[in-house]
This record gives structure tokens, C-alpha cells and sequence, in this order.
């Protein structure tokens, strides 16, 4: 393999990578918006308001996710268009 190979590789690895790691974020935040609306239906059948400490707990963990996979890492479905998107953001400046 010649260089121009193993570097189309490495970005082809490196696009896959944070494309998934987006894909995965929005997948928490589904899952968390989902579950602490059903929470929040069971608080107020209670008559108490406790599911405001669950959703500010996750919501903390959601945005450090978040703030991982956006801040630090640098967006066929939504999965191929995120990788499409990285493809191109390597290809330009690959750090």
C-alpha cells in the first residue's frame, strides 16, 4: 500500500469513528428524553414531583456526553450522512 492509501484508510477509520460517536449521542439523548417523560407522567400520578432529580442527574451526563462528542471531536441515513460529513472534514484538515 502506498502512502496515499493508508491515509485515505486512517481517515475513512477516523470519519467512522466520530460519526458513530455522534450517532450514539443522539441515541442517549432519545432514550433520555423518552424515559423522563415517563417519569415525569408516574411523578405527577404521585402527586410528588421526584422525577426532577433523575432528569437533572442524567441531564448533567447527556451534556458531558455531548460536550465530548461535539466540542471535542470536532454531525444513506443520518449515519452516513455524519460519516459523509467527517470524510470531508478530514480530508481538509485531518487534525
Amino acid at each position: 500500500m502506498n502512502n496515499a492509501t493508508l491515509a485515505n484508510a486512517e481517515l475513512e477509520r477516523q470519519a467512522r469513528r466520530r460519526a458513530s460517536a455522534k450517532l450514539g449521542w443522539i441515541i442517549h439523548a432519545l432514550v433520555f428524553v423518552a424515559v423522563n417523560i415517563m417519569m415525569a407522567i408516574l411523578s405527577s400520578m404521585s402527586d410528588r414531583n421526584w422525577a426532577i432529580f433523575p432528569f437533572f442527574g442524567w441531564g448533567i451526563g447527556l451534556a458531558i456526553h455531548g460536550f465530548v462528542v461535539f466540542a471535542i471531536t470536532g454531525g444513506g441515513g443520518l449515519h452516513e450522512r455524519l460519516l459523509r460529513h467527517e470524510r470531508q472534514q478530514l480530508q481538509r484538515d485531518p487534525w
